[in-house]
């Protein structure tokens, strides 16, 4: 059953063009920005950021070249609001663990869940690659200063876990490695729209990382009953 609290899932079928479409929509800054910035997402991702340019992502939306610079300044910025776009559901999710009640594995899982969801949608390939693109000094310094944001985040919840004991751990430093460096690799293998939704990408990472390989208990067969039981029924 779904968790009405949660934010829903960003649809990747949703077509980022649809804010320049229709008069109601002509004056909405902030839709058509999350636009440019999620069709730069996709075609970073297809194609590679030095593979494509801003004249590319004007055409995907079908907008004139001085259209995206009113939003952004460069490709350059255009990556690092990428990342930064993929990143918050993760920051939310974080937030919205640490103000919540329960044991640190109950909201370590929902981190989980929301961080595999990110990482599958199309801003994944910025977050995991836009560190080693051309971004300036100050830029890198930003998505470092975003990714130890997470981290410290991650070992929070571990930290609360061991010491209410519902982790068993003994390094949260390693398995906050770990869990991030597991979910991070999706990126470089999901695909929307082939055999497992994003959801589903998650909720397998969530069995995973909370589980491990430790065997699941298996129900004991029931015991064959007697030929003098079974004539006993028969009789009956």
């Amino acid at each position: 059953m779904a968790d009405a609290s949660r934010p829903p899932a960003r649809s990747a079928a949703v077509d980022p063009a649809d804010p320049w479409r229709g008069r109601r929509r002509r004056r909405d800054h902030g839709s058509k920005r999350d636009a440019v910035i999620r069709t730069a997402a996709r075609a970073f991702d297809e194609h590679g950021y030095h593979n494509t340019s801003l004249d590319d992502i004007a055409a995907a939306l079908g907008v004139t070249k001085p259209t995206v610079y009113y939003y952004v300044s460069n490709k350059e910025q255009l990556l690092f609001e990428c990342f930064r776009a993929g990143l918050e559901p993760i920051r939310t999710a974080l937030r919205r663990a640490e103000a919540t009640a329960g044991t640190g594995r109950d909201r370590l899982r929902e981190v989980i869940r929301d961080y595999a969801v990110a990482i599958a949608s199309e801003y994944g390939w910025c977050m995991v690659r836009a560190e080693h693109q051309d971004l300036g000094r100050d830029l890198s310094a930003e998505v470092r200063a975003l990714k130890s944001e997470i981290d410290r985040g991650i070992r929070r919840l571990l930290q609360a876990g061991i010491a209410d004991g519902s982790i068993a751990v003994q390094d949260p430093k390693l398995a906050a490695f770990a869990i991030a460096g597991a979910l991070n690799w999706i990126a470089h293998w999901y695909r929307a729209g082939r055999s497992l939704s994003s959801e589903q990408v998650a909720e397998a990472f969530v069995q995973f990382l909370e589980h491990g390989l430790a065997p699941r208990p298996v129900l004991a067969a029931p015991a064959p009953r007697s030929k003098t039981s079974r004539k006993g029924a028969a009789s009956v």
